[in-house]
């Protein structure tokens, strides 16, 4: 079944460049977790910044069985918020990837909340 990676730029034009550097960092992401149903991407350019440090926001929703990530990275280039949110989100399905190995190894909640 191939995956569905669903990109949005919001108050961004999104190039293919762009397009093409999501698509790649996303695989790693699909190849690490198949429960993966789909993915969205969007990718928004924050004009509303009064620092103007941190302009782009990338956005990733991984949508599974049961539940969904929803990780957000914001920097002063796209290409980093990018790197960034891969990286979030490589954390987070190993994250989950580890609480459900302890979950079905311990019986009590109490154990549980010890090994988060």
């Amino acid at each position: 079944m191939k995956n569905s990676l669903i990109l949005s730029g919001v108050h961004f034009e999104l190039k293919e460049g762009h397009k093409n550097l999501v698509s790649e960092k996303m695989e790693k992401i699909f190849k690490h977790e198949e429960k993966i149903i789909r993915a969205r991407v969007e990718l928004e350019h924050d004009t509303k910044s009064s620092s103007h440090e941190k302009e782009y926001v990338a956005k990733g929703h991984l949508e599974m069985k049961g539940t969904t990530i929803t990780i957000s990275a914001a920097s002063h280039t796209i290409n980093k918020a990018i790197d960034e949110l891969v990286e979030k989100l490589d954390r987070g399905l190993r994250r989950r990837s580890r609480l459900h190995r302890v979950k079905r190894k311990q019986n009590s909640l109490h154990e549980l909340k010890n090994a988060a």
